[in-house]
């Protein structure tokens, strides 16, 4: 009877070491670029830089405009009040430069943060998918660097991915 549960174990160690592994491998440009999560990022971060360009050009046109009226003033000033008022616009257009700095950096520091979730988010799910539908590895292909060069299009999951990557972030949005 040990005989042949031994047998029986060594048969299903050798049977299994036999079954070729399952590989896929996903485009990962196409997969990141063409997930829906990632192009309503995009618009959103559109939408926030358009706003911050209006606002900024908006206070821009205010600044030159005070200036101008400053320049005409200070023709009618002596010099110590002239001095006194470009010390202040300087102080001025720093303070706005700063303030511009300051909101740009917000807005990369956001998009950044945005983009690492994505990532995140998608390799995740990559790796959800490869356990549920029982792959021992899914490559990357990128367009000019990757780790596959060369697959059999049968082998390529990417569109599927992306499929149920996109129903399951559409689900999310409702």
């Amino acid at each position: 009877m040990k005989k042949l549960i031994v047998l029986a174990v060594a048969a299903l160690g050798l049977y299994s070491c036999q079954q070729p592994a399952k590989i896929g491998f996903v485009d990962n440009t196409e997969l990141v670029n063409e997930y829906q999560e990632k192009k309503d990022l995009e618009e959103l971060m559109k939408g926030k830089i358009e706003k911050f360009q209006k606002k900024n050009d908006s206070i821009g046109r205010s600044f030159q405009m005070e200036v101008k009226d400053a320049q005409i003033k200070a023709a009618k000033m002596s010099k110590a009040k002239q001095d006194a008022l470009m010390t202040q616009l300087q102080q001025k257009q720093g303070m706005l430069q700063q303030q511009y700095q300051l909101e740009e950096k917000a807005i990369s520091s956001e998009s950044q943060t945005l983009n690492d979730s994505l990532l995140s988010t998608v390799k995740k799910f990559v790796e959800d998918y490869g356990k549920k539908n029982g792959y021992d590895y899914i490559l990357g292909k990128n367009e000019y660097v990757g780790t596959v060069y060369y697959g059999k299009e049968e082998n390529d999951i990417t569109k599927e991915i992306l499929e149920l990557l996109n129903k399951e972030y559409a689900a999310k949005k409702k």
